[in-house]
Protein backbone atom coordinates (compact mmCIF):
# COMPACT_ATOMS: atom_id res chain seq x y z
CA UNK A 1 0.00 0.00 0.00
CA UNK A 2 1.52 3.44 -0.88
CA UNK A 3 2.44 5.53 2.25
CA UNK A 4 0.47 8.73 2.77
CA UNK A 5 2.44 11.97 1.32
CA UNK A 6 4.33 13.62 4.69
CA UNK A 7 2.25 16.60 4.89
CA UNK A 8 5.34 19.32 5.58
CA UNK A 9 5.61 20.81 9.18
CA UNK A 10 4.15 24.09 9.33
CA UNK A 11 7.87 26.11 9.39
CA UNK A 12 8.26 24.06 6.19
CA UNK A 13 5.30 25.54 4.60
CA UNK A 14 5.52 28.93 5.78
CA UNK A 15 9.25 29.30 4.98
CA UNK A 16 8.08 30.02 1.00
CA UNK A 17 5.39 32.38 1.56
CA UNK A 18 5.82 36.13 1.70
CA UNK A 19 6.45 37.68 4.92
CA UNK A 20 3.29 39.23 6.34
CA UNK A 21 1.37 35.42 5.17
CA UNK A 22 4.37 33.91 7.43
CA UNK A 23 3.59 36.00 10.44
CA UNK A 24 0.00 35.20 10.07
CA UNK A 25 0.08 31.44 10.10
CA UNK A 26 2.10 31.82 12.88
CA UNK A 27 0.29 33.85 14.88
CA UNK A 28 -2.37 31.04 14.17
CA UNK A 29 -0.10 28.75 15.93
CA UNK A 30 0.69 30.80 18.84
CA UNK A 31 -3.13 31.61 19.88
CA UNK A 32 -2.78 35.03 18.64
CA UNK A 33 -6.01 35.85 17.45
CA UNK A 34 -6.88 38.33 14.77
CA UNK A 35 -10.59 39.43 14.33
CA UNK A 36 -12.66 38.73 11.02
CA UNK A 37 -13.27 42.39 11.04
CA UNK A 38 -10.18 43.47 9.90
CA UNK A 39 -7.11 42.72 7.88
CA UNK A 40 -3.30 43.46 7.84
CA UNK A 41 -2.27 44.96 4.37
CA UNK A 42 0.67 47.35 2.98
CA UNK A 43 -1.54 48.75 0.73
CA UNK A 44 -4.05 51.46 1.88
CA UNK A 45 -2.18 52.52 4.77
CA UNK A 46 -0.31 55.63 5.64
CA UNK A 47 3.02 53.94 5.84
CA UNK A 48 4.63 49.96 5.43
CA UNK A 49 2.26 47.64 7.09
CA UNK A 50 -0.98 48.71 8.80
CA UNK A 51 -4.72 47.12 9.49
CA UNK A 52 -7.29 47.84 7.83
CA UNK A 53 -11.57 47.37 8.13
CA UNK A 54 -13.02 45.13 6.12
CA UNK A 55 -16.13 46.37 7.47
CA UNK A 56 -18.02 48.93 9.84
CA UNK A 57 -16.65 48.52 13.20
CA UNK A 58 -18.18 49.39 16.69
CA UNK A 59 -16.83 51.19 19.33
CA UNK A 60 -14.85 48.65 21.82
CA UNK A 61 -15.11 45.89 19.59
CA UNK A 62 -11.72 43.40 20.35
CA UNK A 63 -9.39 43.36 17.23
CA UNK A 64 -6.65 41.23 18.07
CA UNK A 65 -5.69 39.58 21.70
CA UNK A 66 -2.27 38.58 22.05
CA UNK A 67 -1.47 35.92 25.23
CA UNK A 68 1.18 37.01 27.31
CA UNK A 69 3.34 34.41 26.53
CA UNK A 70 3.52 35.68 22.94
CA UNK A 71 5.15 38.61 23.67
CA UNK A 72 9.02 39.32 22.72
CA UNK A 73 10.67 40.02 26.17
CA UNK A 74 13.75 39.13 28.53
CA UNK A 75 11.70 36.31 30.14
CA UNK A 76 10.28 34.80 26.72
CA UNK A 77 13.67 34.67 24.93
CA UNK A 78 15.63 31.03 24.90
CA UNK A 79 18.81 33.05 26.56
CA UNK A 80 16.49 34.27 29.80
CA UNK A 81 18.52 31.77 32.05
CA UNK A 82 21.36 33.49 31.09
CA UNK A 83 20.17 37.02 30.86
CA UNK A 84 18.85 36.64 34.57
CA UNK A 85 22.28 35.26 35.84
CA UNK A 86 23.87 38.44 34.82
CA UNK A 87 21.09 40.57 35.58
CA UNK A 88 23.55 43.01 37.46
CA UNK A 89 26.32 43.22 35.26
CA UNK A 90 23.61 44.34 32.23
CA UNK A 91 21.96 47.34 34.05
CA UNK A 92 22.45 50.46 31.94
CA UNK A 93 20.90 53.75 32.07
CA UNK A 94 18.22 53.17 29.23
CA UNK A 95 17.21 49.73 31.01
CA UNK A 96 16.91 47.94 27.43
CA UNK A 97 20.44 45.57 26.97
CA UNK A 98 18.28 42.28 28.08
CA UNK A 99 16.19 42.91 25.72
CA UNK A 100 18.31 43.62 23.27
CA UNK A 101 20.94 41.12 23.90
CA UNK A 102 17.86 38.65 23.95
CA UNK A 103 16.79 40.17 20.29
CA UNK A 104 20.47 39.84 19.00
CA UNK A 105 20.19 36.13 19.71
CA UNK A 106 16.53 35.67 18.47
CA UNK A 107 17.45 37.75 15.48
CA UNK A 108 20.13 35.32 13.77
CA UNK A 109 19.06 32.28 15.04
CA UNK A 110 17.59 30.33 12.22
CA UNK A 111 15.36 28.25 14.19
CA UNK A 112 13.83 31.03 16.61
CA UNK A 113 10.85 30.69 17.80
CA UNK A 114 10.19 34.24 17.10
CA UNK A 115 11.13 34.07 13.11
CA UNK A 116 8.43 34.31 11.39
CA UNK A 117 7.56 37.87 13.33
CA UNK A 118 11.36 39.10 12.88
CA UNK A 119 11.26 38.08 9.50
CA UNK A 120 8.56 41.11 8.98
CA UNK A 121 11.62 43.45 9.30
CA UNK A 122 14.53 42.31 6.94
CA UNK A 123 17.65 44.09 7.73
CA UNK A 124 15.30 46.57 8.86
CA UNK A 125 15.79 48.73 6.28
CA UNK A 126 12.43 50.47 6.83
CA UNK A 127 13.74 51.98 9.97
CA UNK A 128 14.71 55.49 9.16
CA UNK A 129 14.92 57.58 12.12
CA UNK A 130 17.23 60.22 11.69
CA UNK A 131 19.74 58.57 14.10
CA UNK A 132 20.35 56.61 10.32
CA UNK A 133 20.82 60.06 8.10
CA UNK A 134 24.26 61.82 7.99
CA UNK A 135 25.24 64.04 10.15
CA UNK A 136 25.56 66.87 7.63
CA UNK A 137 21.40 65.99 6.17
CA UNK A 138 20.18 66.31 10.17
CA UNK A 139 22.07 69.09 10.81
CA UNK A 140 20.89 71.00 7.57
CA UNK A 141 17.01 69.96 7.81
CA UNK A 142 16.72 69.52 11.32
CA UNK A 143 18.82 72.19 12.74
CA UNK A 144 16.56 74.27 15.67
CA UNK A 145 14.02 71.25 16.64
CA UNK A 146 16.63 69.84 18.67
CA UNK A 147 16.62 66.48 16.82
CA UNK A 148 19.82 66.74 16.53
CA UNK A 149 21.18 67.01 19.28
CA UNK A 150 19.10 63.95 20.78
CA UNK A 151 20.36 61.74 17.79
CA UNK A 152 23.85 62.50 18.99
CA UNK A 153 23.31 62.03 22.80
CA UNK A 154 21.88 58.48 21.63
CA UNK A 155 24.22 58.02 19.00
CA UNK A 156 27.00 58.14 21.97
CA UNK A 157 24.85 56.61 24.92
CA UNK A 158 24.15 53.92 22.45
CA UNK A 159 27.79 53.00 21.68
CA UNK A 160 29.55 53.44 25.24
CA UNK A 161 26.50 50.74 26.07
CA UNK A 162 27.54 48.50 23.49
CA UNK A 163 31.14 48.45 23.95
CA UNK A 164 31.28 48.65 27.84
CA UNK A 165 28.11 46.46 28.56
CA UNK A 166 26.78 44.51 25.67
CA UNK A 167 30.21 43.21 24.44
CA UNK A 168 31.96 41.94 27.58
CA UNK A 169 28.90 40.12 28.30
CA UNK A 170 29.00 38.48 24.69
CA UNK A 171 32.71 37.36 25.42
CA UNK A 172 31.76 35.77 28.10
CA UNK A 173 29.28 33.32 26.63
CA UNK A 174 30.65 32.93 23.20
CA UNK A 175 28.39 29.81 22.69
CA UNK A 176 25.18 32.09 22.45
CA UNK A 177 26.99 35.22 20.93
CA UNK A 178 29.36 36.17 18.51
CA UNK A 179 30.97 39.79 18.34
CA UNK A 180 31.86 39.42 14.68
CA UNK A 181 27.58 38.76 13.68
CA UNK A 182 26.44 40.59 16.39
CA UNK A 183 28.44 43.90 15.82
CA UNK A 184 27.31 47.31 16.71
CA UNK A 185 26.12 48.35 13.66
CA UNK A 186 23.20 45.28 14.16
CA UNK A 187 23.16 46.40 17.64
CA UNK A 188 22.02 50.07 16.40
CA UNK A 189 19.14 48.49 13.92
CA UNK A 190 17.89 46.90 17.29
CA UNK A 191 18.15 49.93 19.11
CA UNK A 192 15.91 51.88 16.46
CA UNK A 193 13.54 48.75 16.18
CA UNK A 194 13.07 49.06 20.01
CA UNK A 195 12.30 52.73 19.87
CA UNK A 196 9.99 52.32 17.13
CA UNK A 197 8.21 49.20 17.49
CA UNK A 198 8.39 48.31 21.36
CA UNK A 199 5.73 48.89 24.02
CA UNK A 200 6.10 49.77 27.97
CA UNK A 201 3.11 48.29 30.14
CA UNK A 202 2.06 51.21 32.47
CA UNK A 203 3.17 51.02 35.93
CA UNK A 204 0.11 50.49 38.55
CA UNK A 205 0.31 53.77 41.08
CA UNK A 206 -1.13 51.59 44.12
CA UNK A 207 0.97 53.34 46.21
CA UNK A 208 2.07 56.96 45.51
CA UNK A 209 4.37 57.51 48.03
CA UNK A 210 6.71 54.95 46.62
CA UNK A 211 8.78 56.18 43.36
CA UNK A 212 7.83 53.17 40.67
CA UNK A 213 10.38 52.23 37.60
CA UNK A 214 9.51 51.88 34.51
CA UNK A 215 8.71 48.19 33.42
CA UNK A 216 11.01 47.44 30.88
CA UNK A 217 10.32 47.81 26.75
CA UNK A 218 8.89 44.06 25.30
CA UNK A 219 7.97 43.58 21.59
CA UNK A 220 4.35 42.89 21.05
CA UNK A 221 3.72 41.17 17.77
CA UNK A 222 0.72 42.17 15.75
CA UNK A 223 -0.01 45.63 17.67
CA UNK A 224 3.16 47.36 16.50
CA UNK A 225 1.72 46.53 12.86
CA UNK A 226 -0.79 49.31 13.54
CA UNK A 227 0.33 52.70 12.53
CA UNK A 228 -0.07 56.08 14.93
CA UNK A 229 -2.40 59.40 14.49
CA UNK A 230 -2.80 61.55 17.29
CA UNK A 231 -6.46 61.26 16.46
CA UNK A 232 -6.56 57.15 16.79
CA UNK A 233 -9.27 55.16 16.68
CA UNK A 234 -8.02 51.91 18.80
CA UNK A 235 -5.88 51.63 21.93
CA UNK A 236 -4.25 48.82 23.81
CA UNK A 237 -5.27 47.37 26.90
CA UNK A 238 -3.34 45.04 29.20
CA UNK A 239 -5.04 42.45 31.41
CA UNK A 240 -3.19 39.36 33.40
CA UNK A 241 -3.77 37.18 30.96
CA UNK A 242 -3.32 38.81 27.38
CA UNK A 243 -3.37 42.66 25.41
CA UNK A 244 -6.10 43.38 23.50
CA UNK A 245 -6.55 45.89 21.19
CA UNK A 246 -9.59 47.77 21.33
CA UNK A 247 -11.76 49.94 18.74
CA UNK A 248 -12.55 53.63 21.05
CA UNK A 249 -15.24 54.54 18.52
CA UNK A 250 -16.76 53.95 15.26
CA UNK A 251 -14.42 52.91 12.77
CA UNK A 252 -15.69 52.76 8.92
CA UNK A 253 -15.13 50.01 6.32
CA UNK A 254 -11.46 50.82 4.62
CA UNK A 255 -10.92 52.62 7.44
CA UNK A 256 -7.11 52.05 8.60
CA UNK A 257 -7.12 51.09 12.36
CA UNK A 258 -4.93 53.68 14.33
CA UNK A 259 -3.07 52.74 17.74
CA UNK A 260 -1.80 55.51 19.92
CA UNK A 261 2.20 55.94 20.99
CA UNK A 262 1.23 58.61 23.10
CA UNK A 263 0.73 62.23 23.15
CA UNK A 264 3.81 62.76 21.33
CA UNK A 265 5.14 66.42 19.12
CA UNK A 266 6.26 65.76 15.90
CA UNK A 267 9.95 66.06 16.57
CA UNK A 268 9.27 63.17 18.99
CA UNK A 269 7.48 60.91 16.66
CA UNK A 270 10.20 61.80 13.59
CA UNK A 271 13.38 60.63 16.50
CA UNK A 272 11.38 57.98 18.05
CA UNK A 273 9.36 56.23 15.24
CA UNK A 274 10.98 57.91 12.15
CA UNK A 275 7.63 59.61 11.22
CA UNK A 276 5.76 62.69 11.29
CA UNK A 277 2.23 63.94 10.87
CA UNK A 278 1.40 66.59 8.14
CA UNK A 279 0.95 69.61 9.55
CA UNK A 280 -1.31 70.80 11.21
CA UNK A 281 -2.91 67.13 11.80
CA UNK A 282 -0.81 66.72 14.93
CA UNK A 283 -2.68 68.30 17.76
CA UNK A 284 0.07 67.28 20.59
CA UNK A 285 2.79 69.01 18.54
CA UNK A 286 4.88 71.06 20.71
CA UNK A 287 7.77 74.00 20.67
CA UNK A 288 10.65 74.36 23.20
CA UNK A 289 12.11 77.54 24.06
CA UNK A 290 15.59 76.90 25.93
CA UNK A 291 14.87 78.12 29.94
CA UNK A 292 18.52 79.93 29.09
CA UNK A 293 16.91 81.99 25.90
CA UNK A 294 14.68 83.43 28.75
CA UNK A 295 17.65 84.44 30.72
CA UNK A 296 19.48 85.41 27.37
CA UNK A 297 16.51 87.93 27.04
CA UNK A 298 16.13 89.29 30.63
CA UNK A 299 20.18 90.02 30.21
CA UNK A 300 19.04 92.19 26.89
CA UNK A 301 16.69 94.34 29.34
CA UNK A 302 19.03 95.01 32.24
CA UNK A 303 20.18 98.70 31.82
CA UNK A 304 23.32 99.09 34.05
CA UNK A 305 25.89 96.53 36.09
CA UNK A 306 23.56 96.57 39.25
CA UNK A 307 20.55 95.18 37.27
CA UNK A 308 22.72 92.76 35.59
CA UNK A 309 23.91 91.70 38.91
CA UNK A 310 20.60 91.48 40.68
CA UNK A 311 20.02 89.35 37.02
CA UNK A 312 22.74 86.23 38.00
CA UNK A 313 21.39 86.13 41.94
CA UNK A 314 17.49 85.79 40.92
CA UNK A 315 18.71 83.12 37.91
CA UNK A 316 20.80 81.04 40.66
CA UNK A 317 17.77 81.63 42.81
CA UNK A 318 15.87 79.74 40.19
CA UNK A 319 18.54 77.19 39.70
CA UNK A 320 18.77 76.37 43.21
CA UNK A 321 15.14 76.11 43.81
CA UNK A 322 15.30 73.46 40.20
CA UNK A 323 12.95 75.52 38.50
CA UNK A 324 15.39 76.38 35.74
CA UNK A 325 18.36 74.00 34.58
CA UNK A 326 21.18 75.14 31.98
CA UNK A 327 19.50 72.29 29.39
CA UNK A 328 15.63 72.76 30.57
CA UNK A 329 13.56 73.84 28.32
CA UNK A 330 9.67 75.56 29.03
CA UNK A 331 7.23 73.80 26.49
CA UNK A 332 4.39 75.38 24.79
CA UNK A 333 1.23 73.16 22.79
CA UNK A 334 -1.43 74.48 20.82
CA UNK A 335 -2.94 76.15 23.70
CA UNK A 336 -0.45 77.53 25.59
CA UNK A 337 2.46 76.47 28.57
CA UNK A 338 2.78 73.40 28.99
CA UNK A 339 5.36 73.89 31.57
CA UNK A 340 3.19 77.10 33.22
CA UNK A 341 4.37 76.12 36.93
CA UNK A 342 8.14 76.58 35.94
CA UNK A 343 7.75 79.35 33.74
CA UNK A 344 5.60 81.71 35.94
CA UNK A 345 7.61 80.86 38.47
CA UNK A 346 10.78 81.90 36.38
CA UNK A 347 8.68 85.31 34.45
CA UNK A 348 7.58 86.73 38.51
CA UNK A 349 11.20 86.36 39.56
CA UNK A 350 13.21 87.85 36.89
CA UNK A 351 11.05 90.66 36.90
CA UNK A 352 11.03 90.98 40.66
CA UNK A 353 11.69 95.09 41.97
CA UNK A 354 14.61 94.00 43.99
CA UNK A 355 13.05 94.90 47.59
CA UNK A 356 10.58 91.64 46.59
CA UNK A 357 13.59 89.53 45.36
CA UNK A 358 15.02 89.84 49.16
CA UNK A 359 12.17 88.79 50.80
CA UNK A 360 11.61 86.44 48.40
CA UNK A 361 15.14 85.06 49.27
CA UNK A 362 14.77 85.54 53.33
CA UNK A 363 11.77 83.48 52.50
CA UNK A 364 13.67 80.92 50.70
CA UNK A 365 11.37 80.33 47.85
CA UNK A 366 8.21 80.21 49.42
CA UNK A 367 5.34 83.44 49.15
CA UNK A 368 2.14 83.17 51.05
CA UNK A 369 0.12 84.08 48.20
CA UNK A 370 1.44 81.62 45.43
CA UNK A 371 -0.94 81.30 42.83
CA UNK A 372 -2.35 77.63 42.44
CA UNK A 373 -1.62 75.75 39.35
CA UNK A 374 -4.87 76.87 37.63
CA UNK A 375 -4.26 80.34 38.21
CA UNK A 376 -0.60 79.51 36.47
CA UNK A 377 -1.95 77.24 33.52
CA UNK A 378 -4.83 79.95 32.68
CA UNK A 379 -2.53 83.19 32.86
CA UNK A 380 0.20 81.61 30.34
CA UNK A 381 -2.22 79.90 28.04
CA UNK A 382 -3.15 81.57 24.34
CA UNK A 383 -6.04 83.14 25.19
CA UNK A 384 -4.92 84.66 28.29
CA UNK A 385 -1.01 86.46 27.14
CA UNK A 386 -2.22 89.67 25.80
CA UNK A 387 -2.98 90.45 29.39
CA UNK A 388 0.04 89.57 30.65
CA UNK A 389 2.48 92.50 31.96
CA UNK A 390 4.96 94.58 29.83
CA UNK A 391 7.68 92.91 31.51
CA UNK A 392 6.79 89.73 31.14
CA UNK A 393 5.44 89.44 27.39
CA UNK A 394 8.87 91.33 26.66
CA UNK A 395 10.45 88.46 27.84
CA UNK A 396 8.29 85.52 26.56
CA UNK A 397 9.09 87.79 23.14
CA UNK A 398 12.26 88.05 22.76
CA UNK A 399 13.22 84.07 23.92
CA UNK A 400 10.68 83.24 21.31
CA UNK A 401 12.96 85.37 18.92
CA UNK A 402 15.77 83.31 19.81
CA UNK A 403 14.30 80.45 19.03
CA UNK A 404 13.12 81.01 15.66
CA UNK A 405 16.81 82.10 14.79
CA UNK A 406 18.22 79.30 15.83
CA UNK A 407 16.31 77.48 12.39
CA UNK A 408 18.25 77.43 9.40
CA UNK A 409 15.25 79.01 7.48
CA UNK A 410 12.21 81.31 8.77
CA UNK A 411 8.78 80.51 9.34
CA UNK A 412 7.67 82.15 5.82
CA UNK A 413 10.02 80.27 3.41
CA UNK A 414 8.48 76.97 5.05
CA UNK A 415 5.19 77.86 4.78
CA UNK A 416 5.40 78.41 1.33
CA UNK A 417 6.68 75.39 0.67
CA UNK A 418 3.89 73.36 2.35
CA UNK A 419 1.39 75.80 0.12
CA UNK A 420 3.40 74.96 -2.74
CA UNK A 421 2.25 71.15 -4.19
CA UNK A 422 4.43 70.94 -6.33
CA UNK A 423 7.06 71.76 -4.61
CA UNK A 424 6.22 69.89 -2.00
CA UNK A 425 6.06 67.16 -3.92
CA UNK A 426 9.67 67.44 -5.36
CA UNK A 427 11.08 67.01 -1.42
CA UNK A 428 12.51 63.53 -0.83
CA UNK A 429 10.53 61.68 2.13
CA UNK A 430 13.25 63.07 4.69
CA UNK A 431 12.65 66.20 3.90
CA UNK A 432 9.03 66.28 3.97
CA UNK A 433 8.78 64.65 7.57
CA UNK A 434 11.56 67.62 8.21
CA UNK A 435 9.40 70.24 6.91
CA UNK A 436 6.45 69.37 8.84
CA UNK A 437 8.22 68.90 12.24
CA UNK A 438 10.19 72.47 11.39
CA UNK A 439 6.78 73.98 10.82
CA UNK A 440 5.01 72.70 13.30
CA UNK A 441 7.28 74.16 15.66
CA UNK A 442 7.84 77.58 14.02
CA UNK A 443 3.80 77.99 14.08
CA UNK A 444 3.67 77.83 17.74
CA UNK A 445 6.71 79.88 18.25
CA UNK A 446 5.56 82.42 15.65
CA UNK A 447 1.92 82.54 17.60
CA UNK A 448 3.34 83.39 20.97
CA UNK A 449 5.46 86.22 19.38
CA UNK A 450 2.47 87.90 17.71
CA UNK A 451 0.80 87.40 21.51
CA UNK A 452 3.32 89.24 23.05
CA UNK A 453 4.54 91.59 20.75
CA UNK A 454 5.07 94.51 22.31
CA UNK A 455 2.74 97.81 22.14
CA UNK A 456 4.63 100.42 19.37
Amino acid sequence: MATDTKRPKIDDEICVLDPLKNFLLWCDTVNLTLSDKVYLSKEGTVADYGMLAKEDIEEGHILFSIPRETLLHQGTTKVKRVLEEGKKTLESASGWVPLLLGLLYEYTCSQSHWKPYLSLWPDFKTLDQPMFWSEEERDKVLKGTGIPEAVNTDLKKLQDEYNNIVLPFMKSHPDLWDPEKHNLELYKSLVAFVMAYSFQEPVEDEDEEEEKQPNPPMMVPMADMLNHVSKHNANLEYTPECLKMVSVRHIGKGEEVFNTYGQMANWQLLHMYGFAEPFPMNSNDTADIQMSSVYKAAVQVAQNEADQRLLVDKWNMLCEMEIVGEKGVFIFGQLGSLTYNELYTTLKVLCMPVQDFEEFCENEGWEEDEEDDDEMEAALSFSRLTGLSAEWKCLLYTASAFMLDSYSEDVEMDRRRLEDQGALAELGSREKRALHVRYGQKSILQRLQQLTKPES
